[in-house]
């Protein structure tokens, strides 16, 4: 695939709230470091490096970009490379953040956000991006308690203009229908990928039949995680499917990741020019049914 002519207007659109944006975005998560991100001694990726992937990412049509405050790094964050790389920022560009989890200046974890406390996370959030209000904001949670409360304090900024629409994270089905009888929901931000569990499979289903962008992460990195990808390249179908096809295996997970729906938004990150490239190519990758099937999952 020739990467350098394909933008991401490719993977087709979605609607989020009124915005509208390619299905194929990018996440900010790896930008602050080297190595595995979101831990404390993460080594800070060369600045001039990070702005120009994201002045590439828009320039190949990435208009929606995933971020929050707490991807940091010792001398870098998330947000502060947006702002610089990008601001004044493009009309069409979609920033969506998430707000529950915090860490402290050395970079370890904080317990959750209260209700309280959420309230300063956003304006952290606003303040970094030098913005007046932010356009999608996720609620992430851990364990099945009610995020009701939580929520409906996000809901309550949203009314106040300092929050153009919600979304979620890391949610069971249950938490979707909860929140929706509190403020409408725009997308669900989990873990999905080949290899999807019957769960998160359930997830994307739950999503597509009301409309909602179901946003995974970890697509392309499966279970390493925040590690990077962690999959055995050299029997995998995946790595069948993309030698036959003269792709990377990144690209061919990317792709099947798209073709699960037409709600399916992408975010994949990297701190690499020539790999954004390549990721933002996935969106004109088309798998043939019976490749979807070899991958595992129904056409």
């Amino acid at each position: 695939m020739t990467t350098q002519t394909i933008t991401a207007a490719a993977a087709g659109t979605w609607t989020l709230g009124d915005r509208t944006v390619n299905r194929l975005g990018f996440g900010t998560m790896r930008l602050p470091q080297r190595g595995e991100a979101l831990i404390p001694d993460a080594v800070p990726r060369d600045r001039d490096q990070t702005v120009a992937v994201l002045r590439r990412a828009v320039e190949l049509g990435v208009n929606h970009l995933d971020t929050a405050a707490f991807y940091f790094s010792p001398l870098r964050s998330a947000n502060e490379l947006i702002n610089h790389a990008l601001a004044p920022y493009p009309d069409d560009l979609v920033i969506t953040t998430k707000v529950g989890p915090a860490r402290d200046p050395s970079g370890h974890w904080l317990p959750h956000a209260t209700r309280a406390q959420l309230r300063a996370q956003v304006d952290e959030n606003l303040r970094q991006l030098g913005r007046d209000h932010l356009d999608v904001v996720n609620l992430r949670i851990i364990g099945p308690d009610s995020l009701a409360d939580r929520f409906g304090a996000l809901s309550e900024l949203r009314d106040a203009g300092l929050i153009r629409h919600l979304g979620l994270s890391n949610i069971r089905p249950h938490h979707l229908m909860e929140a929706q009888t509190i403020a409408p929901v725009v997308c669900v931000q989990n873990m999905y990928g080949i290899g999807a569990s019957t769960e998160q499979e359930e997830m994307l289903r739950l999503c597509g039949e009301q409309g909602v962008a179901f946003v995974p992460f970890y697509s392309i990195a499966g279970d390493g995680r925040t590690a990077g990808a962690s999959f055995t390249d050299e029997d995998s179908a995946v790595e069948a499917v993309a030698r036959r096809r003269g792709v990377s295996g990144a690209q061919v997970r990317l792709a099947w990741t798209l073709q699960r729906g037409a709600h399916v938004l992408a975010i994949p990150g990297t701190g690499d020019v020539g790999h954004l490239e390549e990721n933002v190519a996935a969106g004109a990758l088309r798998l043939s049914e019976g490749e979807v099937g070899e991958l595992g999952g129904g056409s």
